[in-house]
């Protein structure tokens, strides 16, 4: 019976995919008498947590008195310290909740499994590690960001069968279909950065902004973060992402170490970065195993030529390759999307 109100949680955890940077995405579920009392999710950083909202969401529908008793189902690990919110086991325990039950425990060591002792001495029954896996997945970048100092780092290419990028003078810049387009643009919404190289910015003047069904009132922008030999002064001054409105949002790093990016851009209150750089940046990224997912965009095409989606120094021999596990493969009209984690 807990898996199946944690899935429920899960499901409002994901409603808040790309919203709460730094934060990590969570969902929360109060149940009595195997009845839903209210939900609620972690929409934005500052903002309250799961909790307090599925608590809000319930007081519109029921007495205190009703919500006294009630189990709350949570994908990660309750709060148990102030910060710009109060501490989300004071707010349960305030609620007269008697049992709490959660999925992820708080990848951060100092305050690991906290919220259990604040809960059981209150006299509240604590269950933990309910679908951990599924809720883990949830802030797989959270997590990468709180245990290495970095963002999560995926990389996002499109190539033809034969893994080149190459596009005959006066062809359109795109060898994938509008629907695996569509899919890079969610993809987009989901990241917190997007990198590109200074070769990139100056061949395609990308706007690299949200548009369409992906956007969100509370989402901002991504920040924009050019990896270039010049400085932001000598690069062309009329391109998008330095004239449109979103022009604060982009950044240039020249001649700059990719950690000391990551570094700068966890700092900045990023979770995850997505890299769609060219063949000879991305392989850099590889070279140095920085990357930690992968979504490869199959076109139905034989380009030939001499720009490789991926370059770089390569692998020694297939035994030092990056290899890939949770693989899978959609069809996307006529395209092939590969998607799947860098083992560590």
């Amino acid at each position: 019976m807990h898996e199946k109100w944690m899935q429920l949680a899960i499901e409002q955890a994901k409603l808040g995919t790309g919203l709460t940077s730094p934060n990590p995405r969570v969902g929360a579920i109060i149940v009595k008498n195997d009845q839903v009392l209210g939900q609620g999710f972690h929409l934005k950083a500052g903002e309250p947590h799961a909790e307090p909202n599925a608590l809000a969401h319930a007081r519109s529908q029921h007495t205190e008195q009703e919500i006294q008793g009630a189990s709350i189902y949570i994908t990660l690990e309750p709060c148990s310290t102030k910060g710009k919110t109060p501490a989300c086991t004071d707010t349960i325990i305030a609620a007269g909740i008697k049992h709490v039950i959660y999925g992820s425990i708080d990848p951060n060591p100092a305050h690991q499994d906290n919220a259990r002792k604040v809960l059981e001495q209150a006299g509240i029954t604590v269950t933990s590690r309910v679908l951990e896996q599924a809720c883990d997945a949830l802030i797989q970048d959270f997590t990468h960001r709180i245990t290495t100092g970095r963002p999560w780092v995926i990389a996002k290419t499109a190539m033809s069968l034969d893994g080149k990028i190459t596009r005959p003078p006066g062809e359109s810049q795109w060898l994938t279909s509008p629907e695996s387009r569509a899919r890079v643009h969610q993809l987009r919404s989901e990241v917190d950065a997007i990198i590109i190289g200074g070769r990139t910015l100056r061949k395609d003047n990308p706007r690299l902004t949200l548009r369409g069904e992906h956007t969100h009132p509370a989402k901002l922008q991504p920040y924009r973060a050019i990896i270039s030999h010049s400085d932001r002064s000598a690069l062309p001054q009329d391109l998008h992402v330095f004239t449109d409105a979103f022009k604060e949002r982009t950044l240039v790093y020249q001649d700059t170490e990719f950690v000391d990016i990551l570094n700068d851009l966890s700092a900045k209150g990023c979770n995850s970065v997505l890299l769609e750089c060219g063949g000879g940046l991305m392989g850099q990224w590889f070279d140095q195993g920085l990357v930690n997912e992968c979504y490869f965009f199959l076109a139905p095409l034989v380009t030939g030529g001499k720009n490789l989606a991926v370059a770089g120094t390569g692998a020694e021999s297939n035994q030092t390759a990056r290899k890939l596990n949770q693989l899978t493969y959609t069809k996307i009209n006529d395209d092939v999307l590969a998607h799947g984690y860098i083992q560590p």
